[in-house]
């Protein structure tokens, strides 16, 4: 057997993703060993409670309280707390003195990206965070290294597993959101306090890592458009499934050509959008992610898989550990960020895209007519109009726009909701994918 090196790794957080991958770490041993040529010991755990119940069982010897002693010394630091403080605290302390981190913490890369890689390339250590946008999907390593001779131009997809459980229970089992919600959070898919997945704040935060990475500009959480599911009913899955759409939480990134004498610039932004049920992301079901990278020269790729799941994602972190013992082995310094562009993001009116307009109307001769003049008066063409009128003597009307720039489309809805034909806006959904 060959003898080889040992290389001290820390863990911080033992919960459902850093008890796996403690577990990993002690059960195979011998198999990292072979992959990665240095001996993998688990020095510790960092944790909170030296008593509280966990997935897995671990040595109680290697658990602990006290973060510096546990950090200091280790080679490899793995920070699977979450949150902003104290992870960032430890992970600066861990690249000071000189070990190489692996994490899984979106909102913190997301918050203080710029300032963790600086504090890497300052001591030559290296930061890898496969974990943090899709779970198990192979996404960052893509972006960061098969893909940097490349142009990318786009990314699209479904990046929260929580959400995509909940509108796909919604859409296939025709259940209203405090049902499919009710699903989620007993599974495990929705924390008791369900904000950040819900109101897209989780999504938000891996598509700003994405953005990051793709267009090599450091992107502001403050600058990515966000909406979450908050307000879709299973009257507008109902309604989108009768037009050919399934709703789906996308993350989309993208350049955008720039304007006469001006360089181009870059759109983040996360909403709920119709996708048509032909469309691969339709058939993203459960707690399942899927990301679409278009580049120039490869084209149109797709990654799909688990985006969630303490063993999934444990798969990806030690994939991360295994490519940072394999440095330390082989010597050198870290790898750090591609050089940053530093492209303008632009507002959101700026970019181009179509509406599917749902307005409930006076039932009365001449409403389409008005409609159509404040469609026309707002530089927007509709592409399908279709009128319904219920039981009750409701009348409805569903307006597919054709492609326009956001404002001009999101000016229109508004001189809409003002109309006196008019009763309620409904609902406005985006379309993607196409």
């Amino acid at each position: 057997m060959i003898d080889h090196r040992t290389l001290r790794v820390a863990l911080l957080g033992a919960g459902s993703v850093g008890s796996q991958v403690a577990r990993l770490l002690l059960e195979h041993g011998d198999d990292l060993a072979e992959r990665s040529g240095a001996s993998l010991e688990l020095s510790g755990i960092l944790v909170r409670d030296l008593d509280a119940p966990r997935d897995v069982e671990l040595p109680r010897e290697l658990l602990t309280t006290d973060a510096e002693n546990l950090i200091v010394g280790a080679d490899i630091v793995i920070e699977l707390m979450g949150g902003i403080e104290p992870a960032r605290t430890h992970i600066l302390t861990a690249l000071n003195s000189g070990a190489d981190v692996v994490t899984g913490n979106k909102a913190l890369l997301a918050a203080h990206g710029a300032e963790i890689f600086d504090a890497a390339d300052q001591v030559g250590a290296s930061v890898s965070y496969e974990a943090a946008v899709a779970g198990a999907i192979p996404i960052i390593r893509p972006l960061k290294d098969s893909l940097a001779g490349d142009r990318i131009v786009r990314i699209f997809g479904i990046v929260n597993g929580s959400t995509n459980f909940i509108l796909d229970k919604m859409d296939r089992e025709g259940l209203s959101a405090e049902e499919a919600q009710r699903i989620a959070t007993d599974l495990g898919y929705l924390e008791a306090d369900p904000t950040l997945d819900l109101e897209g704040y989780d999504a938000a935060q891996k598509a700003a890592i994405l953005a990051s990475l793709a267009f090599h500009t450091e992107v502001a959480m403050e600058h990515v458009h966000r909406e979450g599911i908050e307000s879709i009913t299973a009257d507008m899955i109902e309604g989108a499934r009768r037009a050919g759409f399934v709703i789906k939480l996308l993350a989309v990134c993208e350049r955008l050509p720039g304007a006469e004498g001006e360089g181009e610039s870059i759109s983040v932004r996360v909403y709920p959008a119709l996708i048509s049920r032909d469309h691969p992301l339709a058939t993203v079901h459960g707690g399942n992610n899927a990301v679409f990278v278009e580049a120039e020269a490869a084209g149109p790729l797709m990654f799909y898989g688990a985006g969630a799941g303490g063993v999934q994602t444990a798969s990806a972190v030690l994939g991360d550990v295994v490519s940072a013992a394999r440095r330390h082995i082989a010597g050198g310094v870290g790898v750090g960020e591609s050089a940053r562009q530093s492209l303008p993001t632009a507002e959101i009116g700026r970019i181009t895209t179509r509406y599917q307009i749902t307005l409930e109307v006076s039932d009365e001769q001449g409403v389409l007519a008005t409609i159509a003049g404040i469609l026309n008066d707002g530089g927007v063409s509709a592409a399908t109009v279709e009128q319904t009128v219920d039981d009750e003597g409701t009348a409805r009307i569903v307006i597919g726009t054709h492609r326009a720039r956001e404002q001009a489309l999101s000016d229109t809805v508004a001189r809409l909701a003002q109309s006196d034909v008019v009763e309620r806006v409904a609902s406005v959904l985006r379309v993607e994918g196409e």
